[in-house]
């Protein structure tokens, strides 16, 4: 099979060799006699699985103890709800950062449970950068909430302060891309189907004091803290995502944050500077400093261009390059798993495109 160059937002490209360990699980994992999508949710060696995968993430984290790792379903949406639930009580605020669709959506589920304050928006540029960091955040929020990257418009948060509220980080599209102080959050999370893994799986790390703050009485599949005492296998646990988001974390191990925070550099600047150059396609995102090295969006010049262009990349097997549909354009995500060698690519056939092709 000739893969192709797999630039789609999510779920997103994996390692080649972590596909091949999945398919080896496929079939049967390790010499159980069974697939992994037959291992018993209960098992000794589903419990392997969910072990090794806490640890390192709390050792890619460089977190301590002090902090719970979970592995729930429902996706990024569901931690909309989740958070609000256990945390926001009717008698309190939470602030929210509204720096994209995600941030967005993540408020608007949690006024269903108390009142939220809209900290910074730049909703009105129609998130072409980001907000503005609050300097004045009320100190007795329930917590503050924000979307570290913002793959539909292309922006990401490169400084993060601290807050004196409990701050809450959806991650989903920019976890363990990046040398990052993750101890300064109480809670953050990940739908992991970006470099983490495949869909319906996310990843939820919690410090244990946040336990305590629980805003009102929730049923065990909504609790954190019921999560935690039954070590993620509340439920029937989703086994063959956990098992290829460990297999992913073992892949970011061994190659190192370091490297992979300097290859998605290189790629993002390759890709960013071939498109500052071009008179054909321009950049969402014109603050340079908040620019995501994650998800570069852009537009062309017209909608022929765009047309054209689509068409073209489908000929040279790229894929996932269209922008999501609320924005149009392009969107090309640079995530772990894609290569220089694949953003190389993309930028010679876009400036080949550009030789031969009117304004």
């Amino acid at each position: 099979m000739q893969r192709k160059i797999n630039f789609n937002a999510g779920p997103a490209r994996l390692p080649l060799e972590v596909l091949e360990e999945a398919a080896k699980a496929v079939l049967e994992y390790k010499d159980t006699g069974m697939s992994i999508l037959e291992l018993p949710h209960r098992s000794k060696e589903f419990l392997d699985i969910i072990n090794e995968s806490e640890a390192l993430v709390k050792e890619l984290c460089g977190l301590s103890d002090d902090y719970e790792v979970l592995w729930l379903q429902g996706g990024g949406r569901l931690q909309f709800c989740m958070i609000p639930m256990n945390f926001l009580s009717d008698r309190d605020a939470a602030g929210y950062i509204d720096s994209g669709h995600w941030s967005e959506e993540a408020l608007e589920y949690a006024v269903h449970y108390g009142d939220v304050q809209i900290l910074e928006s730049s909703k009105e540029t129609n998130y072409d950068r980001l907000p503005d960091w609050p300097t004045d955040i009320p100190e007795q929020l329930a917590y503050v909430h924000i979307t570290t990257n913002n793959t539909i418009f292309g922006t990401q948060w490169h400084n993060i302060p601290g807050t004196s509220s409990p701050l809450i980080a959806d991650m989903s599209s920019d976890i363990f891309s990046r040398s990052h102080d993750y101890s300064k959050y109480s809670l953050f999370y990940a739908a992991v189907q970006k470099n983490l893994g495949t869909p319906g799986t996310a990843l939820v790390v919690v410090r244990k004091d946040m336990f305590k703050r629980r805003a009102r009485l929730v049923p065990p599949m909504l609790n954190y803290g019921a999560q935690a005492e039954q070590h993620s296998i509340l439920n029937t646990a989703n086994v063959f995502g956990v098992y290829t988001s460990l297999l992913m974390l073992r892949w970011i191990k061994a190659k190192g944050i370091n490297v992979i925070e300097r290859e998605n550099a290189q790629k993002a600047k390759l890709l960013y500077d071939a498109i500052d150059s071009s008179k054909l396609f321009f950049p969402h995102v014109k603050v340079k400093e908040h620019r995501s090295l994650m998800n570069v969006c852009f537009t062309a010049i017209n909608p022929e261009v765009e047309k054209a262009f689509h068409a073209l990349c489908g000929q040279h097997s790229i894929t996932g390059i269209k922008g999501h549909r609320s924005v149009g354009g392009f969107r090309a995500s640079l995530y772990n798993a894609v290569s220089l060698t694949d953003v190389e690519f993309l930028v010679r056939v876009m400036k080949e495109f550009e030789a031969t092709t009117k304004g």
